[in-house]
């Protein structure tokens, strides 16, 4: 046994280690993406020899290091006793003697002293088991960070705050209580999911704060679930409590001139800039919805916008800049416990946290471990043994530290932000604590919990406890404390005197939002989104043009090069990947940046798009639009993601938020995939604006079509956008609606809308119902006279076959349902027939719907013609705004009613096709 622990670990200390950041392709790197040099780390030779002497000893520090957690005391509020030994932390297990003399140097760090394995013992369980703080982290792989952990936690002791210090973390506890205390007297019926029992999360925050001005962090970015937001907020992040009194009140917590609809306090957000330490930082804190985890990949997403913006990372330029994200930038994220556990956007968050073009430089988590879900005991939420465990996914490391202790939990901070700043991934810190109350502060949890209630209603609070430690060691007296209490409710008082005439300040369209303002209600408006031909014509040629030396796969050369090339040149049959280019390009022209990120993105789910070749030779990625000279300078960041929505869609909204000047785009593999990210689109794209103020451009492209491939990837569900948008029924609208939902039939289309975007002097989300077939179909192509200056989206599509004076029918239709219809009609020569395509949905084209009607003057009916069902798809939405608005009956003619979007038989697929083509020629 001691030779092979000998020569294992002289070949681990050898052999090489693994990169930080996996390859992507590149081995030169991409706009967004660079790979990071290898870390070069061996362990001492003294260091090994003296492991390899004493190899069953080193086994028994290891033991300790892996399993002493299990026997921490880190619950404050446990009901079952701790196992009192376990066998592999018994010297005996590796056959020592408790008078067996051992050299502890290099096995374990800090001034310890032990003569023999006894000595070793105890010291070993004053460090991973006698304190208020554990740590796990044997299963990270890289040895580099398990020894760099183990060095640093067993030194953690040496690590003393001043007098000063502990006063200053007491005052922030003593604050957060009485927070709770005020809100619970004077608003006793509000549920404020206070921070009783968690009041610990405030040492934390305050360690953390002087931790990033000391590394000259500029920006501290966090996502957190309501639970201790708002004493948080009031205690250290400088938000008024008038603001919340004022809310309370009944009123808004925007400026009266803002048509909002507000959300609660718990969900209140702070933006400030802090001074700390004599030091300027930034924080800002992202909205959450009441679902607890999905701001979490929110905070990812705005975190890369903002260290794109400050140029780090992969995103810098010079010699001068850093080749790690996370520079200047850190994200920081909060959990409840059963929440961690339970919900799926947290595996894909860490999924995502190491992919390239999603890494951030690793965040830093806290675990506001309350051991309860709702009701439910914490074990009963989870398979695991702890909260926690989902970490050791990506091998995070994770602390476990007792709430009843803030100096042990300010330590852990410092050591999980150092450990963060040096190796850039993500670290864990679980804060065991409790709720003093249930669920809310209206709830009764002794119904489902009595042991646990019993134990935490005989108990003090944690401030109290500190406060009284404090004063036992004659470091803040009882009375100094007391008169803390006193000053924050007087204030408190105060604040709330002051809210009936408290003007919140405008929170919106500051800083880099500075030059736009709200949609317009009251009408549409048009943007000239229109190019010089030369212009495009060069970008075009761009999008395809590659190195000498590149590898190209030979069909990509003749159907994609070769064939883009001619039709630039000869300015017809533009196709959909074209015009996509040519949008894109120009935007990057003009200086704006654009992200697309899904799967398979760099060449389109269906090979379509090619923005990304690799060459066939030496797997080298290449984007030929970011090697276009001239223009602004604006780059293309194509963004493989992993087989998530919800988070991935997510992390996009957050990066569509920080900056408006950006475009930013989803594309989902198919339109379907939107279901995986219903819990995003809900409570942040399509309310983010009405609930926060909080505008955005993101671009969601769902390919939709019925091609015979059964329910799953026939429908991106329109009827689902359409049904949460707040369009009218009964007037028109205008651009304040709170989504856009366009179906284009054209590339020019497609090419003007994702333009307007960016060039309008508002943002909007826009979902793009993508298409499938029309980005081949060779009717579905434009010519270069509909991209020329002066050429804008038409949000409605007139007949321009059909004369007006002959049309006795009007067919209204949205999407490449079109260009079945049309040839439906040229086969029956109904030329007594009109085809009105409705490119935008919402906001309702009512003005240019009318327009398009009026010049058919002898029309006897009006049909809606769709290929969804009738319980799906636009007829819901269009028939009552048609009929209100338009005055006239509407006929429908698509398929009937169903449970799910499409057959998966073929032969039943082709008669469905059959009738819903011929039946509005036959009405």
């Amino acid at each position: 046994m001691l030779r092979y622990f000998a020569y294992s670990e002289a070949k681990i200390a050898k052999l090489p280690r693994p990169l930080t950041s996996r390859s992507y392709h590149s081995k030169k790197g991409v706009w967004g993406y660079k790979p990071i040099a290898q870390r070069e780390f061996q362990v001492a030779e003294d260091v090994r020899a003296s492991r390899n002497s004493q190899a069953n000893v080193y086994r028994f520090v290891e033991a300790f290091r892996q399993h002493g957690h299990k026997l921490a005391s880190v619950n404050p509020i446990s009901i079952r006793r701790s196992q009192e030994e376990l066998q592999e932390l018994s010297p005996a297990f590796y056959g020592l003697q408790t008078q067996e003399t051992v050299r502890i140097a290099g096995l374990l760090s800090g001034p310890q002293v032990a003569q023999n394995v006894a000595q070793l013992e105890q010291l070993l369980k004053d460090i991973y088991c006698g304190r208020t703080a554990s740590a796990e982290f044997s299963y990270v792989e890289d040895i580099e960070e398990r020894e760099w952990l183990a060095k640093n936690f067993e030194s953690l002791d040496q690590q003393q705050l001043e007098n000063s210090e502990r006063c200053e973390i007491a005052e922030l506890l003593i604050k957060s209580q009485a927070w709770d205390n005020f809100m619970a007297l004077k608003f006793p019926t509000v549920k404020r999911y206070g921070g009783e029992g968690a009041e610990s999360m405030l040492a934390f925050f305050w360690q953390l704060l002087r931790d990033s001005v000391q590394v000259n962090i500029e920006h501290v970015v966090l996502a957190m679930p309501h639970r201790g937001r708002t004493p948080l907020q009031a205690a250290l992040l400088n938000m008024r409590p008038a603001k919340v009194f004022r809310k309370l009140s009944g009123a808004s917590e925007f400026t009266e001139d803002v048509e909002a609809m507000s959300d609660v306090i718990s969900h209140f957000h702070v933006s400030e800039q802090l001074e700390i330490l004599g030091k300027k930082l930034n924080f800002s804190m992202v909205r959450n919805p009441s679902h607890l985890e999905a701001a979490n990949p929110v905070a990812m997403g705005k975190t890369r916008s903002k260290q794109q913006t400050r140029g780090e990372g992969a995103f810098g330029t010079g010699s001068g800049q850093s080749q790690s994200f996370g520079q200047y930038v850190l994200n920081v994220i909060l959990h409840g416990d059963a929440a961690f556990a339970g919900q799926g956007i947290n595996q894909e968050c860490l999924n995502m946290a190491y992919v390239p073009h999603f890494e951030v430089g690793g965040s830093l988590h806290l675990i506001v471990n309350n051991q309860v879900g709702f009701t439910t005991p914490g074990d009963r939420g989870r398979s695991t043994a702890y909260t926690s465990d989902l970490a050791k996914s990506i091998q995070a490391p994770v602390f476990h530290v007792n709430g009843d202790d803030p100096e042990a939990l300010a330590r852990i901070t410092n050591l999980a932000f150092r450990y963060q700043r040096e190796f850039r991934k993500d670290i864990f810190i679980d804060l065991n604590c409790f709720r003093r109350w249930g669920h809310n502060e209206l709830d009764d949890p002794t119904f489902t919990n009595p042991l646990v209630y019993k134990i935490v209603h005989q108990r003090q609070s944690v401030p109290d406890l500190y406060a009284q430690q404090l004063a036992q060691e004659q470091v803040l007296p009882e009375a100094r404390a007391k008169e803390m209490r006193d000053e924050y409710m007087k204030h408190l008082g105060e604040e709330l005197a002051l809210a009936p005439s408290y003007q919140p300040p405008p929170a919106y369209f500051e800083k880099q939002w500075k030059d736009l303002q709200l949609a317009p209600s009251n009408e549409l408006t048009y943007w000239d989104t229109g190019l010089d031909y030369s212009l495009l014509h060069y970008i075009g040629l761009q999008s395809v043009t590659i190195p000498e030396d590149f590898n190209i796969h030979p069909h990509l050369l003749k159907t994609h090069v070769n064939a883009r090339r001619k039709k630039l040149e000869k300015g017809v049959k533009i196709d959909w990947s074209t015009a996509e280019a040519l949008a894109i390009g120009s935007l990057m022209y003009q200086g704006h940046n654009v992200r697309i990120s899904g799967e398979d993105v760099g060449r389109g789910t269906f090979s379509h798009r090619h923005a990304m070749l690799v060459d066939q030779q030496n797997n080298e990625m290449f984007i030929p639009l970011n090697s276009m000279e001239g223009g602004n300078g604006g780059k293309l960041e194509l963004a493989h993601s992993i087989l998530s929505e919800e988070a991935v869609l997510g992390f996009e909204y957050g990066m569509a938020i920080d900056n408006p000047n950006n475009l930013i785009i989803w594309e989902a593999q198919f339109g379907d995939f939107a279901n995986g990210a219903q819990i995003i689109i809900d409570t942040f794209i399509v309310s983010g604006e009405t609930k926060w103020m909080e505008a955005n451009a993101l671009v969601m492209l769902l390919p939709h079509g019925y091609d015979g491939a059964a329910s799953e990837h026939s429908s991106c569900r329109i009827e689902r956008f359409l049904q949460l948008c707040d369009s009218k029924e009964t007037s028109a609208d205008g651009d304040s609606v709170n989504v856009h939902i366009v179906n284009p039939t054209t590339p020019a289309q497609y090419y003007h809308v994702l333009r307007r975007q960016l060039a309008r002097n508002f943002r909007k989300p826009l979902v793009v119902v993508a298409p499938k077939t029309l980005l081949r179909l060779p009717a579905a192509t434009s010519s270069h006279e509909d991209f020329q200056p002066g050429t804008l989206f038409h949000n409605v599509l007139g007949d321009t076959t059909a004369k007006p004076e002959q049309v006795r029918k009007v067919i209204l239709c949205s999407g490449k349902h079109y260009y079945n219809l049309a040839e439906e009609r040229e086969k029956r020569q109904a030329y007594d027939t009109a085809i009105v395509r409705l490119e935008s949905l919402c906001p309702f084209p009512i003005q240019e719907l009318r327009a398009q009607l009026a010049q058919y003057g002898n029309v006897q009916s009006f049909v809606w013609s769709q290929e969804e069902h009738r319980n799906m798809g636009a007829w819901t939405f269009v028939r009552p705004r048609f009929e209100n608005l338009i005055g006239q009956q509407l006929h429908y003619c698509g398929r009937c009613e169903a449970p799910t979007p499409a057959t998966g038989i073929g032969k039943v697929h082709k008669r469905e096709v059959d009738e819903i083509v011929a039946a509005p020629f036959e009405l």
